[in-house]
């Protein structure tokens, strides 16, 4: 008998099993499918209707699984279950593994995603940490990959050991050639590991000051209050002693008065109350101290410390007008003199001395 179009064999199956192959992949892939629909419509109603993160995760996961994937299963189950009477297929299992791994590949990038904007959707104010997030779920994915790339040429029977041996080497070697770069990559890191300061916030290093632009891989840049920008790098940066007005809880304040020495005793007993009743009417402020602390060269010197409850300083500065005008006024109706420089001279007219008040520099 003659063999028929059916009979003709490819890759030493016939035509006919090929048939069988597909068709029966084909009604595997359409019941995988069914079935992923099914329940991830179900997993994504309680997702929305739940706190729990963890159906989300499964959701996304479901998700996340590809068409040729369940096409790649459905064609290793026909072959081994179904259709008993294929001949073995040359790499099939390579191939079903190589599915796994890219599948394994996609959804891990999948999740590392949900997990990145689940982090941004709670710190969307927060530009340091929306760039942190941002560099490290790209680090993470490109990480993932690399498994991935790995571990399909092991399974194709590639001996890794040595590419990998050969990317330390070389690395080794770009670390050497790049360390002031890597340097400040990883002091880049530092920064958005620990956050010592972000985006927007106040700084003074060393003899320079101003307010954070810019946090990048390599450098970051301050604008002074001049209006320059001034550009750090990272390592550099982080070597210096940095302080970080912006997250102070309080400002503490210390300001001295002078008085004259012809103030009388009586008043100058008042004083240290009338400094503290001028610092104590204004708000957001916490008092400390009021003294008389030193007899001055030409003024007896009071001494007072409060603190600031909101750190900004433009509001210090308008706390501070007030208290000073406040003190001027209760001065004022007291007739009690605020001390200037000035210089007493003694001058010898025969027998008798005469004494001469002048301002310093005069």
């Amino acid at each position: 008998m003659n063999p028929t179009f059916l009979d003709i064999e490819l890759l030493d199956i016939t035509i006919l099993a090929w048939l069988k192959l597909i068709g029966i992949t084909f009604l595997l892939s359409a019941i995988f499918l069914l079935i992923k629909k099914v329940v991830f419509t179900r997993l994504s109603a309680l997702a929305e209707k739940t706190d729990n993160r963890v159906d989300d995760i499964f959701a996304e996961l479901l998700h996340g699984l590809r068409y040729y994937f369940f096409v790649l299963v459905s064609f290793y189950l026909a072959v081994k279950f179904f259709a008993v009477e294929t001949p073995e297929i040359p790499y099939l299992n390579h191939f079903v593994s190589i599915g796994f791994v890219i599948q394994f590949g996609l959804s891990g990038s999948g999740l590392i995603k949900m997990v990145v904007s689940w982090y941004l959707a709670s710190n969307e104010d927060q530009n340091t940490k929306v760039t942190a997030a941002g560099a490290l779920g790209l680090a993470f994915t490109f990480i993932l990959w690399v498994i991935v790339f790995l571990v399909m040429l092991d399974n194709f029977g590639i001996d890794i050991t040595a590419l990998v041996a050969g990317l330390g080497i070389g690395g080794i070697a770009i670390a050497l050639a790049l360390q002031n770069v890597l340097s400040d990559i990883l002091a880049y890191v530092s920064i958005i590991a620990d956050q010592p300061f972000s985006i927007g916030e106040f700084l003074v290093v060393g003899e320079f000051s101003g307010t954070v632009e810019h946090i990048g891989i390599k450098t970051t840049r301050v604008r002074s209050l001049t209006g320059e920008l001034i550009i750090f790098s990272n390592n550099d940066l982080l070597s210096s002693r940095v302080r970080n007005y912006k997250r102070m809880n309080e400002r503490r304040v210390l300001f001295t008065i002078g008085v004259t020495y012809d103030t009388p005793h009586e008043k100058l007993k008042e004083i240290p109350e009338i400094l503290k009743a001028a610092v104590e009417a204004q708000e957001n402020i916490r008092f400390d101290r009021s003294h008389l602390k030193t007899f001055a060269a030409y003024s007896i010197n009071y001494e007072v410390v409060f603190y600031t409850l909101v750190p900004e300083y433009a509001v210090m500065m308008d706390i501070q007008q007030a208290i000073n005008l406040q003190i001027h006024r209760e001065f004022e109706e007291r007739e009690i003199e605020f001390a200037f420089p000035t210089q007493t001279l003694v001058l010898n007219k025969g027998q008798g001395f005469e004494t001469v008040e002048a301002a310093a520099g005069s």
